[in-house]
């Protein structure tokens, strides 16, 4: 099939659409780009280095920056610029007028470094935890110890209370001491009888400052549970924006990385509010591990406030702040004890984030276990959290942290982040920001600023000469997936108290990097791995968003502007609310299609249970299952239907929902809904060709093929509801289905067949360009070879850039065209045929057709290589050449240790192996 043609024709295509045919792909906007996030380090910028930055960014195809102010270089604190200055400011309004002018958008943080703080959080409005000390007192004796904090950094605060005491004899009664205790801590209480322990909570603070803090963003961690702290933080920045917004799209607020922070002042009041009842009784059983139905009660409830504390409080306040500005805000949820799917589902664009490198069947892939994180590997159904938050609630964006930490430094070609960002388009998510690009002085010398868990998509990345193919590739799909609406026929409710029901620790933090502590082991997470291999597309879905959702057409209906639903999926738990069961029947009341993998067992919490228990049975009773055969019980409810089989499969059969067989090909796909059509994202991450049809649910009356890496597009060939697909492994398409038939569009060109290949084993000339330390010299080759195997020429060693190879050889051309065909690439090219440009190969395969330049007779062939940068770098660590001098943390390898490439093996660079030209020939 074409791979890539992106430099020349396929670009005026894809602006302006095929002279002689109505272009398929939708109209490209900024936020189809990628964009990436900008790192301002020490903020130490200026207008010339902003202008000539942000003018690069943009060539390379980038379609907006994220503003992220961080620690600074060393030696340049003389240009530092502190956070939300009136000089700070002059630089973000040049930022995003400079950006208009090129069609970028921009998006800041609201704060530097991470998590979110800085000078404007005061002590009490720093993050907090619970302090608990235990004293014992019995009856008979004087307890003389004063009830007072002891911890010697905390115990000169002055926002340090005492919240709750409570005294607990043998027998587990409780005694609540709280207004007992005086100010200096003296006790005004003695026991009748017994040996009593009592649990005293103090409201402390985590003293958590921001990480790797940028000038002027130096200070404590926020409280996200209060509603105080959220506007107090904020008035900084309105009193620094005013009433203008200063350009910015979204404001951003990254992962919550907020340590033992789990309590805030006000949690009592708040507690008893939310769950009907004091907590100051049951205070012994937060705080131990014990497995009792006490504790698993008391911590759910606890939980579960917190979760609410963060969504009203924080979420809430920063979205109103955001519009308050006439801009959008950003979140990424993950790492916080709430509830993801509300967090996601409470700001404008819910962003996820990848960390770590997968495993793909790929052959040619590259993926050294000396150069990868040791224990993160990203799990894609974590970012469904995200996507599904912003499908149900009819978000156009869900946007992605991409490619933090996928190899080591200076050793991420561009065909090792496309499966990866691959990944992420399956996932559900649409809009991705690289991970990321350091602002660098004009006058800094090679590397630049560099920052120590990025890829380093920098202009002085040597492989930046190709960028603009993967670039051009995810424009493509994210226009796509930008398009219409989430076609996904499946939800699926989170049973999130069966978490909270755990009686081991406090809070619980749902992190992107312990999935295999809080998500993997889960029978949810079995569901969500099974029916995603058989075929079947599903979002998630919280019991505040079933509250919210309504049965229409035989359809569930998240939102006024949220996707719609065939089936509503309950999988195995234990622990169900009563009135999200409730909830749940008045949907099934209205028309909607419901499956339970087990009857609910209980409800959560520590509240009139009993009470709600029957509440839960009696609504459960009400539904009239009848065996259906082995597993499979359904009962008629109002317009709807309920199932009750411990088999999700089972269940969606005898429903009649369709699944995509396509998967069983081992391709991957999601789609999106348009109006007149579908599209079909599919991916062959498999190790093996796919040449057959395959079937689709959906066909339309016309099925165009569109090749998201060089932008052509034909029609498909169908048979009956399948369409003929030709994919590599690593390669991917899009199918767009209409109802609607183009008759100007030509009809897909298929390869059916190909001659004997010609191999390019004659005589090469090699020689550089662009990169350093120097230019190795010019030679002529009597094979391909990489370079680095030519150590006659220290250069060759140490030289990260472009080298040219180039030959000629004479061609009978009469084939349809003609794929040349690399063997082994080191890392991308860009290939050169009789002076015009061919394109660009930068991920597997590594081919390109290139019949439309070759021409009967004499032909030149030039292929400009681009190869890591990791020679260079090693060579300069060799040399103990200084390039790594920052502040904080400085600069660090993979594993977190001291970066040190003095004793790194030369990465294989260039060309090697064989060169074939294959003739091909057409489907007529």
């Amino acid at each position: 099939m074409k791979i890539t043609n992106i430099i020349s024709l396929s670009l005026i295509c894809f602006a302006f659409g095929n002279l002689s045919a109505q272009n398929p792909w939708p109209k490209t906007t900024e936020t189809a780009k990628p964009w990436t996030r900008w790192w301002w380090m020490g903020n130490a910028v200026d207008e010339k280095g902003l202008d000539k930055q942000l003018t690069t960014l943009n060539k390379a195809g980038f379609g907006g920056i994220e503003i992220v102010p961080i620690y600074g270089a060393k030696g340049f604190e003389n240009q530092y610029i502190n956070y939300l200055s009136p000089e700070w400011m002059k630089m973000l309004q040049f930022t995003t007028n400079k950006a208009k002018s090129l069609n970028m958008g921009v998006d800041m943080a609201v704060g530097t470094g991470w998590p979110i703080g800085g000078p404007q959080v005061s002590e009490e409005d720093a993050a907090t935890k619970m302090i608990v000390q235990t004293y014992t007192i019995s009856s008979g004796e004087k307890f003389s110890e004063k009830i007072v904090l002891n911890d010697e950094k905390l115990k000169n605060l002055k926002t340090i209370k005492l919240d709750i005491a409570t005294a607990y004899n043998e027998k587990n009664e409780a005694v609540v001491l709280t207004d007992k205790i005086t100010n200096e801590g003296s006790l005004n209480w003695k026991p009748d009888s017994g040996k009593w322990a009592i649990y005293a909570v103090f409201t402390g603070k985590t003293l958590q400052k921001v990480k790797r803090a940028a000038p002027g963003g130096e200070g404590y961690t926020l409280d996200h549970f209060s509603p105080v702290a959220t506007v107090n933080y904020l008035k900084t920045f309105d009193k620094a924006f005013g009433n203008s917004n200063y350009g910015v799209r979204s404001f951003f607020n990254d992962s919550y990385e907020v340590y033992n922070a789990d309590w805030t002042p006000d949690f009592k009041n708040e507690f008893k509010k939310r769950r009907g009842y004091d907590l100051s009784p049951y205070i012994k059983y937060l705080i131990n591990n014990d497995e009792n139905e006490i504790t698993t009660r008391v911590k759910s409830d606890y939980r579960q406030t917190l979760s609410e504390l963060i969504l009203h409080n924080f979420a809430d306040n920063f979205t109103n702040w955001a519009h308050s500005k006439n801009s959008k805000n950003t979140n990424q949820a993950h790492g916080s004890p709430g509830n993801l799917l509300d967090l996601y589902a409470a700001v404008d664009i819910p962003e996820s984030e990848t960390f770590g490198s997968s495993i793909f069947e790929i052959p040619g892939l590259r993926r050294d276990s000396a150069d990868i994180q040791k224990s993160d590997m990203p799990d894609f159904n974590m970012l469904k959290f995200a996507s599904s938050a912003a499908n149900v609630t009819g978000k156009k964006l869900t946007s992605n942290e991409t490619f933090t930490w996928l190899t080591e430094h200076f050793k991420t070609s561009w065909s090792q982040a496309k499966p990866e960002v691959e990944q992420v388009f399956l996932s559900g998510i649409n809009h991705v920001f690289y991970h990321g690009t350091t602002y660098t002085p004009a006058d800094v010398p090679f590397p630049g600023w560099l920052f120590y868990a990025s890829v380093n998509f920098v202009p002085e990345n040597s492989l930046w000469p190709h960028l603009k193919g993967l670039n051009s590739y995810i424009e493509r799909t994210q226009s796509v997936l930008q398009s219409g609406k989430s076609d996904n026929e499946l939800l699926m409710y989170w049973p999130i108290y069966d978490q909270w029901a755990t009686p081991k620790g406090k809070d619980i933090a749902f992190k992107v990097h312990n999935v295999e502590k809080w998500l993997q082991p889960t029978p949810f997470y079995d569901d969500l791995k099974k029916l995603g291999k058989m075929g079947y597309s599903l979002d998630m879905i919280s019991d505040k968003i079933i509250s919210e959702s309504k049965s229409e057409n035989q359809k569930i209906q998240t939102g006024k502007e949220g996707s719609s639903y065939q089936v509503l999926i309950i999988p195995e738990l234990t622990y169900l609310p009563e009135t999200t069961l409730g909830d749940i029947l008045k949907l099934a009341q209205n028309g909607a299609l419901i499956i339970f993998q087990n009857e609910p067992k209980d409800v959560p919490g520590n509240f009139e249970v009993e009470k709600r228990r029957n509440q839960l049975k009696s609504l459960w009773n009400q539904i009239l299952f009848q065996n259906q055969g082995e597993n499979v019980k359904i009962a008629s409810f109002g317009k709807g239907k309920i199932v009750l089989s411990s088999d999700v499969e089972k269940g969606l059969e005898y429903l009649k929902i369709q699944r995509e067989k396509l998967t069983d090909t081992g391709l991957k796909f999601i789609r999106r809904q348009f109006d007149g059509g579908k599209y079909y994202y599919i991916v062959n991450h498999t190790s093996k060709e796919i040449n057959q049809f395959v079937p689709i649910n959906y066909t339309g009356k016309q099925t165009t093929i569109m090749n998201p890496e060089n932008g052509d597009f034909g029609v498909a060939e169908m048979q009956n509801n399948s369409v003929r697909i030709q994919l590599k492994s690593g390669e991917s398409l899009i199918l767009k289905n209409s109802e609607a038939v183009e008759s100007s569009i030509s009809k897909w060109k298929y390869t059916e067949k190909a001659d004997a290949p010609i191999i390019l084993d004659q005589a090469w000339q090699l020689s550089f360009k662009e990169g350093g330390p120097e230019l190795p010299k010019s030679r002529n080759l009597k094979k391909l070879e990489p370079w680095t195997n030519f150590s006659d020429d220290p250069a060759t060693q140490s030289f990260s850039g472009t080298g040219i190879y180039t030959t000629t050889l004479n061609i009978k051309k009469n084939a349809d065209d003609y794929l040349l065909k690399f063997d082994k690439l080191y890392e991308s090219a860009k290939v050169i045929v009789n002076g015009q440009d061919a394109g660009i190969v930068w991920s597997i395969p590594f081919e390109i057709n290139i019949g439309k330049y070759l021409k009967k007779g004499k032909n030149t062939i030039q292929i400009e290589v681009c190869n890591l940068m990791a020679n260079r770098i090693r060579y300069m660590d060799q040399k103990k050449m200084v390039w790594r001098n920052y502040n904080e943390i400085n600069f660090v390898n993979i594993d977190y240790k001291a970066f040190d490439a003095s004793n790194w093996k030369v990465q294989p660079s260039g060309l090697d192996g064989e060169i074939q030209i294959i003739p091909l020939y057409w489907t007529k």
